[in-house]
Parts: structure tokens; sequence; C-alpha cells
């Protein structure tokens, strides 16, 4: 019995002692819990955030067949049978690449068909010249015995009469006559027989030479490496990458290239909104996404003055090339790359979070303490905005908003104060105006694939939730 009373009393006692631990320890729900944070001073930076795509500042391009031999065999497009994978490292005269060569087989096989029928035709007419010049000189002579005959007429007709004399003078003379007509239409027809062969020597000519120059072609369908480095694919006017199956077209080909990976640039587009804060000379700090220890320094180096629409989308986007300062081995062509554009920087700047800033109306303020105070703000960048009048550095200012925020009373700045932050504002936009460069003009290419954007980094207020 005393057993089961000790047991009793202790039950009780741990009861009594874990309602009081509750009692005492439970919040009160009127009270929130309110985050704060300090006034900052120093060097603010404002910048712009984008993706982009390594690619090498300069490349040796690797060419398929000559454009003018593919032209002249009228070839307009060829197709990839074969190629090495993407990123394959190669030494000079390695192999790259096999084009198809379908077409031009059967071209050869057209032009071998040319050249037997101009083959005989030369053969036919090298006979009939040599029959018809063979004739000829038969018949000159024939006529040189028949000029002889005549001759010997002439010379056995002293003894006859007159007539007779004459008679056979006029044989001779025609006999003469006759063979000088024959030989010079022997000269004639050897002249006419010599450009005949020359014609139809030339024609097989012509197109015994167009057969080489398809069999010289052919050769250059097997494409290697004009020297060592590195084969990327090249990418036709849609940005996609020509691999196996892709074609290449007699006005633009090149396989593949060898990029210079000891000088890279990141190509990246900015959206519209962020473009006119972007100037060629701004420093950048890159990051790859493969390797996230990285960290690589960059300088804009072009700046599109024309923009091209993403597709299946109404926003616009300027290309910018950006030069990596830095050379690691590791870094490779189409890396994607993270760019932070320094826009600007303002030095000796009170900023505070873009969460604590609260607008009412046309006024801005932040909560300090227990009460509302307005403020001057200046330039902001992705997560906090300059603050050019009514802050201190030894200030807090609050996060969250407190749930009676409507008692709070408001602090206004004297129009004084408000003026003189506001010709601060116009002062410093004006030095930034001056220092940094002018736009250089250059047209972009549509981009191509997808792209990561971020919005205006001039965020607006964040109004106040009552």
């Amino acid at each position: 019995m005393n057993a089961n009373r000790k047991i009793y009393w202790g039950l009780a006692i741990i009861i009594t002692t874990l309602l009081a631990v509750w009692f005492f320890t439970k919040s009160n729900p009127d009270e929130t819990i309110l985050l704060e944070t300090p006034v900052k001073q120093g060097l603010f930076v404002i910048n712009v955030t984008t993706t982009g795509e390594l690619e090498a500042k300069s490349s040796e391009k690797i060419y398929g067949p000559s454009s003018a031999g593919l032209r002249e065999a009228r070839i307009w497009e060829l197709k990839i049978d074969d190629i090495i994978p993407d990123g394959t490292i190669v030494d000079s005269g390695d192999f790259v690449a096999n084009l198809d060569r379908t077409e031009l087989t059967n071209k050869l096989k057209d032009k071998e068909i040319e050249i037997e029928q101009f083959q005989n035709n030369f053969t036919k007419t090298q006979l009939d010249t040599t029959m018809e010049l063979r004739s000829a000189r038969n018949d000159l002579v024939n006529l040189k015995y028949a000029m002889e005959e005549a001759q010997i007429a002439v010379d056995q007709s002293i003894y006859e009469p007159p007539a007779s004399q004459r008679q056979v003078q006029i044989e001779l003379d025609k006999s003469k006559r006759s063979y000088d007509q024959a030989d010079m239409n022997y000269s004639l027809r050897t002249e006419k027989a010599v450009a005949n062969m020359s014609e139809v020597s030339t024609a097989l000519k012509k197109k015994q030479g167009e057969y080489q120059k398809l069999m010289d072609l052919i050769g250059e369908f097997t494409v290697n490496a004009p020297k060592s480095g590195m084969v990327i694919y090249q990418r036709d006017w849609e940005g996609k990458k020509r691999g196996i199956g892709s074609t290449v077209s007699a006005w633009e080909n090149v396989v593949a290239t060898l990029p210079n990976l000891r000088e890279m640039i990141t190509k990246t587009y900015v959206n519209e909104i962020d473009i006119s804060k972007v100037k060629v000379g701004q420093k950048v700090n890159i990051g790859i996404d493969a390797f996230p220890d990285k960290k690589f320094t960059g300088q804009v180096l072009e700046v599109a003055n024309i923009g091209e629409q993403i597709r299946n989308s109404n926003a616009k986007v300027f290309e910018v090339k950006i030069g990596v300062n830095e050379y690691d081995s590791i870094i490779r062509p189409a890396m994607t790359t993270k760019n932070t554009i320094i826009t600007d920087e303002i030095d000796s700047m009170l900023y505070i979070p873009l969460e604590a800033m609260l607008s009412n109306d046309s006024i801005q303020y932040v909560i300090v303490g227990k009460h509302k105070q307005q403020v001057i703000t200046g330039k902001s960048n992705e997560n906090e905005i300059i603050i050019l009048a009514g802050l201190t550095e030894k200030q807090n200012v609050l996060l969250s908003l407190p749930p009676n925020i409507d008692d709070y009373d408001m602090k206004l700045l004297s129009n004084e104060v408000i003026q003189s932050a506001k010709a601060r504002k116009e002062l410093l936009e004006k030095a930034e105006m001056n220092s940094k460069p002018g736009l250089p003009g250059k047209d972009s290419m549509p981009p191509n694939g997808s792209f990561q954007q971020r919005g205006n980094t001039q965020r607006p207020n964040r109004p106040s939730k009552r």
C-alpha cells in the first residue's frame, strides 16, 4: 500500500512540474519576433548577373572540300557521314570527318561516260581526217603523173603540125592548173583537219580536266586536322552543332574548329531592361558552373546595339562578349558561366536591404525602433539600396513588419534635407555618366537555345503591409 502511494505521489509531482513549465514558458500570442539589421556603410556595388557560354576568342577552322570546287561541281550541300566526338584532342593530319560522296560519285560516273563519248568522237574525227588527207594525197600523185604525161606529149609534138602542138600544150596547161588547184586544196584540207583535231582534242582534254578535278575533290571529302588541338563542332546559323547527319553547304564549308584555349571569352545575353547599364571595359566576375570553386575575372569586350527576340517570348536580349583574363586548362568551350558585370561602384555609401524598404504613396520609409522614418534613396542592386538621407550608420531597421505598424508615427525629413539629398543624387548620376565609356556599335546574331535572365536590378519599393 505504501509502495502505491509513493508511485501516485511521484506521478503527481511530475505532472505538476510539467504544468508549471508549460505555464511559465508559453509565449504571448500578442508578441511577434521582429527581425532587424544595421545600416551599413562602405563601397556599394551595382551589377548585372547573367549566364553565358564559353568559347575561344579565336579559332582555326577545319574546312571540308573547297567552296570553288563544290560550286564548279554543282554540289550545294554535303552530309557528314562520320565525325570524331566533340572535344577530341587531335594531332596535325589526324582524321576528323568523312563527308557523303554519293552525289560526287554519280557525277564521276556521268563524267566517265562523257569522256568515253568525246574519246570516240576524237577517234572518229582522227580516222576521217586521215582518210580524207590520204585521198587528197593520192589525187595529187595522179595529177602529177598526168602532168608528166602531158609534158611528154608536148615534147613529142615538135614534129607535129602547129595545131596538134597547140592541142597538147593546152592539155599540159590544164594538167598543171589541176595540180596547182589540188595542191592548194590539200593545204586547206590539212589546215581544216588540224583545226578539227584541235577542236575535238580540246573538248576531250576539257572533259578529262573536269574529271580530274572531281577526282581531286573526292579526296577532300576525308577531312583531316590542319594542326593539333581540340576539335569543336561548328555551329550552323541556327546555333546547332554539326554532327553526324548534319549538312555542310558549298558557301559555308566549315566542318569543325580548333579553338585557341589560351584566350577564352564568354558570350552572354543581357535583357533590354539592363542593357543600358552595360558598357565596354566594365569589370566582370566569372564563375564556371562545372567548377564552383574556380573564380575568374573578365572585362566586357563588345556590346550589341541591336537586340534580338527570344523564341516563343516577347523578351528581347542583347549579345555581350566578355573576355576571360585568366587561363586554366580545366575550362573548355561550351561550359556555362555565371557572369557578374560590375556596372557601377560608389564609395562611402549608406545602404540597407531592399526588404526593409516600405512606401506610402510618394513617401519611402523604414521602421526604426517604434516609428516610421522617411528616407531618400539612391541606386539599388539585386539585394540592397542606397540611403541618401534619413538614416545613420549606427541605426537598425526592421526587416519584418510589426503587427501594430498603423500606430507608429511618421518622422518626415525637412525640405532642406530632401533637396540636399536630391542634389547629391544628381551629382552621382552625372559623375557616373562622365566616367563610363561609350557604347560601340556591333550587330548581334540571333540568340539560340535557352537563356537564363535576371530582371531589372532597380527593384520597386515594397508597399507597406496593412
